[in-house]
């Protein structure tokens, strides 16, 4: 763990940086808190994620279907990969992720001490991060996703190390930055501006501020020079390439029209054979390497070569709806969900993320299926 003092505007900020999975950050921000007394108690946690910490198994209140019906799918599973890589750490260290901050919002509890949040809305940032990445990045962070949740790899001495200096999202996220620039930007950087307005905006003369020692050096710089409006942090950007995502099914759709008028019916006929085909059997493969019930994979298949034409929908909605219909999680799968996300198996294995793997899976097997065929289609035109 480490510290810095920083006195600015009259006020005395003790900045703890922790490593997440740290035993030893446990006692240390106990520690610091009980040497220091401080007047406020800072922890690096949104309004969602204190309410997570507080309670702590809120799975059990999750609606598998309204998780599908407002596009939460994908969001939701990324959590969970990060979660079991955490989980993964902590296990080796001995240590339950986050535990330190746990640690900070009981000795302010029982010092009396006021706990301010100092993180943006989870929500806000990974919305954030996705509208920024361009196709690129989001290409490279999906695989670096999937890699970590296939990951059969121990964690070694060396990486132990680093997570003793730093922190685990810290550490992965300066991993992707050549890759992926604008992930540091959004889940580093970003916030490194945001946390130090928020502690410059307490208003006690002491403060500890509890965060990951991978934001110490950021968050100084920026007391320096505390922004003066953090509001736009907050703004989701307007989504990028709405155009394409009319103009690329439009397209397809007078290239089939087309086919009719120049070849006839049968040149008509074939094209829009391959395009059924091509979106009916990849959205199935998708569904059926997530395990779905055969029924989720039937329509998967029906739905993916209506879905590919209109942006609005997608097969894996329709999938996902019907998977978690017909095998609807009982309490006791979110119950075991925390354990079962530590395995690869366990994924597949646990019925809520085998639900949202079948709504991500068949909706990259229809998406894959429209590409594979809009060359096909072409080659049927040109004959």
């Amino acid at each position: 763990m480490s510290e810095e003092l920083i006195t600015t505007n009259n006020k005395e900020i003790l900045l703890v940086g922790t490593a997440h999975v740290s035993s030893s950050s446990v006692a240390e921000v106990k520690e610091a808190i009980s040497r220091f007394r401080p007047e406020t108690v800072g922890i690096e946690l949104c309004q969602k994620r204190y309410n997570v910490l507080r309670n702590p198994q809120p799975w059990e209140d999750t609606d598998i279907f309204s998780v599908i019906k407002e596009k939460k799918t994908a969001f939701l599973l990324a959590n969970l990969v990060i979660a079991s890589f955490q989980k993964r750490i902590g296990d080796r260290l001995g240590v339950k992720p986050g535990a330190e901050m746990s640690a900070a919002v009981e000795e302010a509890d029982k010092e009396g001490i006021p706990v301010a949040l100092l993180d943006r809305d989870i929500q806000v940032t990974m919305k954030r991060l996705w509208r920024m990445l361009s196709f690129k990045e989001r290409l490279r962070l999906f695989w670096a996703l999937i890699s970590t949740m296939f990951s059969t790899e121990e964690v070694g001495e060396k990486e132990i190390e680093k997570l003793k200096r730093t922190d685990v999202i810290s550490l992965a996220v300066e991993e992707m930055a050549e890759k992926a620039p604008s992930v540091k930007k959004v889940l580093l950087d970003e916030r490194d501006e945001y946390m130090a307005r928020k502690i410059s905006d307490i208003r006690s003369r002491k403060v500890v501020a509890v965060v990951g020692a991978g934001h110490i050096g950021g968050i100084r710089k920026n007391l320096n020079h505390v922004p003066e409006n953090i509001e736009r942090l907050e703004l989701i950007p307007p989504g990028g390439r709405h155009i394409l995502k009319y103009l690329i099914p439009l397209a397809i759709g007078i290239v089939i029209v087309l086919g009719f008028f120049s070849g006839g019916r049968e040149k008509g006929y074939e094209m829009m054979k391959w395009w059924l085909l091509s979106n009916a059997f990849f959205a199935a493969l998708g569904s059926t390497l997530a395990l779905a019930h055969p029924l989720s994979i039937l329509i998967a298949a029906i739905a993916s070569p209506i879905t590919s034409l209109n942006p609005t929908l997608a097969a894996g909605w329709f999938a996902g709806l019907s998977e978690a219909y017909l095998r609807k999680p009982k309490v006791s799968d979110f119950e075991s969900l925390q354990d079962d996300i530590s395995s690869i198996k366990g994924f597949w294995k646990n019925p809520i993320t085998r639900i949202l793997m079948v709504v991500v899976f068949a909706n990259l097997g229809s998406a894959l299926g429209a590409l594979v065929a809009m060359p096909v289609l072409a080659r049927i035109m040109l004959k």
